[in-house]
């Protein structure tokens, strides 16, 4: 199990002049700054080591690299703003192993995130899908619920959904609805949209306000609010 203590690093971002194609970047983090270059188009970081932030930074470059990567170049520009997390002593890397199950504790409102590997736990269980079809503009959801006495029950409903995400994020929501009394549950969802949406996504949507690392407000925001709100006091434990 990869489960550790966490500290968490809440920093800005403030696009303030392009040179050469490179993007100059000031970082702050509380009293600190510095300033890092950064061209999309070769998707190129440079990151000095001289102050304890560019340490820091460089410390836990994987995740500043996504972030900035992760951005369209049309996003990239002079006075953009961005809030963000850095988790110290985060193994950034195993949430993209789809092989591991990434945990979110959310007790005694903290946002702890880890993952592990062990599938075989005793675990009430929920297993989702949805299913959107464009050209018939229609959409449905589906959930299996399995207690630890192996007990199934099935869930299905027709929806009024735009796409395919938002019938799996609406599958999920009715699962959490129905079993708001079970407070550590495994959720089995081949949707990476909803894994890393609430175990990554969230937590930088919230500090901006649910805006995206684009500048965008997120998209099915109203859900992802009640899905937040729903998770709320629980663990969870997700794998595709």
């Amino acid at each position: 199990m990869n489960k550790q203590e966490q500290t968490y690093y809440i920093c800005q971002m403030h696009i303030f002049e392009l040179i050469d194609k490179y993007y100059h970047i000031k970082i702050t983090l509380n009293t600190e700054n510095t300033v890092i270059k950064y061209n999309p188009a070769i998707k190129d970081l440079q990151i000095n080591n001289q102050s304890n932030l560019d340490k820091l930074l460089n410390k836990n470059r994987y995740q500043l690299q996504k972030i900035l990567n992760n951005k369209r170049p049309d996003t990239f520009y002079i006075d953009f703003r961005l809030k963000f997390i850095l988790r110290d002593n985060f193994k950034a890397v195993n949430f993209n192993d789809l092989s591991n199950i990434v945990v979110l504790d959310r007790r005694n409102n903290q946002y702890l995130t880890y993952t592990h590997s062990n599938k075989e736990k005793k675990i009430f269980r929920i297993y989702t899908d949805g299913c959107y079809l464009a050209k018939l503009n229609r959409a449905a959801c589906v959930y299996i619920s399995k207690n630890i006495k192996n007990k199934l029950n099935i869930y299905t409903e027709n929806l009024f959904a735009a796409n395919s995400s938002l019938t799996e994020l609406v599958a999920v929501i009715r699962a959490l609805q129905h079993h708001k009394n079970i407070q550590e549950l495994r959720i089995v969802t081949d949707s990476r949209y909803i894994i890393k949406g609430l175990t990554e996504w969230i937590f930088n949507w919230k500090l901006n306000d649910w805006h995206t690392a684009q500048g965008e407000k997120v998209k099915n925001i109203n859900y992802w609010k009640q899905f937040e709100e729903l998770s709320r006091n629980d663990t969870l434990s997700l794998n595709g």
